[in-house]
């Protein structure tokens, strides 16, 4: 079988929880590439905050914010904002309900508050560094969300609208976070735009994730790894699982296609 574009998320699937990546996934990108394999990287970060990563592993197509920015050939080929209204309306429940929320634009995250012990504690798992107080002049600027401490029963809120979903963050370490998830604006969407611009069949596509925000993704791909230490219910989307993310999992899956060496 040929394969011709890999999508990789970040966190618990390229990055092991000390922030660093074992030197097999490395090579196992580096190998997919000089066949000739574009590679993704396909997570829910904010684009500003991968860059260095990106570098570190020569990897320049970049799907970002879960979906809903993506850059490929430093083009941007996808940029879906939030909508300043659903920005307010998130904003209210976070206060009145004694949440937080960070919300992504292209060039900051911006945080309800960057004194409370849950959003340091997200900072800290998450390394973020391009961080501000959130403003109102920005709402129409927001790309992405995460809301962090919300109680498990309170976190069905945000689902205002039948487009939403809320996604936990599978990241040992964050205090009851989820990503906020468009239905119609996510991982998954944005590799069915991608495959289409780069004519690219379902088939010849693979995709590596371990949170609940991959689930799309691995539906829109015709080899699918969810890492074994992924989110219980990913495995129900994953044609295949891996090992985990501390014990090469991206190159054991792509060795079991006969990808690398």
């Amino acid at each position: 079988m040929t394969y011709n574009v890999l999508f990789l998320d970040i966190d618990g699937t390229i990055l092991k929880p000390d922030h660093t990546y074992t030197d097999s996934t490395k090579d196992a990108i580096l190998q997919a590439k000089n066949q000739g394999i574009e590679v993704f990287i396909c997570t829910g970060r904010p684009l500003h905050e991968v860059e260095t990563l990106a570098e570190e592993l020569n990897v320049e197509s970049l799907i970002g914010y879960n979906g809903a920015y993506a850059i490929y050939q430093n083009e941007a080929i996808i940029d879906e904002p939030i909508g300043q209204n659903l920005v307010h309306q998130f904003i209210k429940i976070a206060n009145e309900h004694g949440s937080e929320i960070v919300l992504y634009t292209r060039e900051k995250n911006y945080f309800t508050s960057l004194d409370s012990t849950a959003v340091q504690q997200f900072n800290k798992v998450f390394q973020l560094s391009k961080n501000d107080v959130y403003t109102s002049d920005v709402a129409n600027q927001v790309i992405g969300a995460t809301v962090i401490n919300v109680d498990p029963s309170e976190a069905e809120l945000y689902e205002l609208e039948e487009n939403l979903r809320l996604s936990v963050v599978n990241i040992e370490g964050t205090p009851q976070s989820y990503d906020i998830i468009r239905k119609n604006v996510n991982k998954g969407e944005a590799v069915k735009t991608i495959l289409k611009r780069l004519n690219i069949p379902k088939d010849q596509a693979i995709a590596f994730g371990d949170g609940m925000n991959d689930k799309e993704m691995l539906q829109e791909v015709g080899e699918s790894f969810a890492m074994e230490n992924a989110h219980p219910d990913l495995f129900a989307y994953a044609k295949h699982t891996t090992t985990s993310v501390d014990d090469s999992g991206i190159y054991n899956g792509l060795k079991k296609l006969g990808l690398v060496r």
